[in-house]
């Protein structure tokens, strides 16, 4: 393959694993998917290819979506042990990030109402809401009709809709005020100060450190309190687990104010909010090592503030 050619797919490289970043939710699953397409693209007789960047568009979402549709990944994903893997803001792969709409969506929450989605609602929605293409180019890159591409929007619009009911965004310095709040709250023990800053219909998921089979699910303000409060409350057995006392940053992930444990430069976890009107309405928590390794990556190229808890 020729120089020309390489410069043509690396001019492409970095929207290609954005889009499958939001296809799959998993940075090292769209890293497998562009080198897929590379080879895929080297393979091609490029003299009849028109116009290479729709080319490779059409070739990894097809791949995503076949691996979306895939068994395995079936039976990973409906043992209810998935959340997305957490970017670090920054991160190439978290894409353009222009509109409301692109943010949105890219965030954990709604990278995981997608998991909801059939895998051809999931790419129309993706490439409808995140890169603004029309009709006529998802139906030419999935092969259906434009109507049909259409429905698919409409339904997988609604369907994100009715599961967020939030308002529109939250201003990062207010957000962060909140999550500080939170994090003092949960750390001092205040639970009657951690229910006050929950809405009234919070959720909250977590990955049990890659421990349990499924994702640890909790609901009510008061549930959640208990929950957040055992989990920030420092004891030796978790120092034991972690490898040490970890400090307590505040970061963005996906877009979201979010608290970063860190040993010795290492991620050992994080926990992602959403704010919404000054309290918190979701929030995850991921711990898994093979969650963290792109954040891992991020973090030491990355120039942290100063922790918020230097050591908990």
């Amino acid at each position: 393959m020729d120089n020309a050619a390489i410069d043509r797919f690396e001019a492409s490289r970095g929207r290609l694993a954005s889009l499958a970043y939001r296809l799959l939710g998993s940075a090292a699953d769209a890293e497998d998917a562009v080198q897929d397409t590379f080879l895929r693209w080297q393979a091609a007789d490029r003299e009849r290819v028109d116009v290479p960047e729709a080319w490779l568009t059409k070739v990894i979402t097809n791949l995503c979506l076949d691996r979306l549709r895939s068994a395995q990944v079936r039976h990973e994903r409906a043992a209810g042990a998935w959340l997305p893997e957490p970017l670090l803001e920054g991160d190439p792969m978290l894409g353009p990030a222009e509109t409301f709409e692109q943010r949105e969506s890219v965030s954990l929450a709604v990278l995981t109402l997608l998991e909801r989605l059939a895998p051809v609602e999931r790419a129309v929605y993706v490439l409808r809401e995140a890169f603004s293409y029309s009709h006529a180019e998802i139906a030419g890159i999935l092969d259906i009709t434009q109507s049909a591409s259409q429905q698919h929007a409409h339904r997988s619009r609604v369907r994100v809709a009715a599961e967020r009911r939030r308002g529109g965004e939250t201003d990062p310095a207010s957000a962060r005020r909140v999550v500080e709040e939170f994090l003092a709250a949960a750390t001092s023990g205040r639970t009657e100060r951690l229910v006050a800053l929950l809405t009234d219909d919070v959720t909250a998921l977590s990955d049990g450190a890659g421990l349990a089979r499924r994702l640890l699910r909790y609901t009510t303000r008061e549930r959640v309190a208990a929950y957040v409060r055992a989990g920030f409350k420092p004891t030796p057995a978790k120092r034991r687990m972690a490898g040490g006392s970890p400090a307590m940053h505040i970061a963005r992930l996906n877009g979201s104010p979010a608290v970063v444990a860190v040993i010795d430069g290492r991620v050992v976890g994080a926990v992602a909010f959403e704010v919404s009107d000054g309290r918190i309405a979701s929030l995850r928590g991921i711990a898994a090592a093979d969650r963290l390794a792109r954040l891992n990556e991020a973090w030491r190229r990355h120039e942290p503030e100063a922790p918020v808890i230097s050591a908990w």
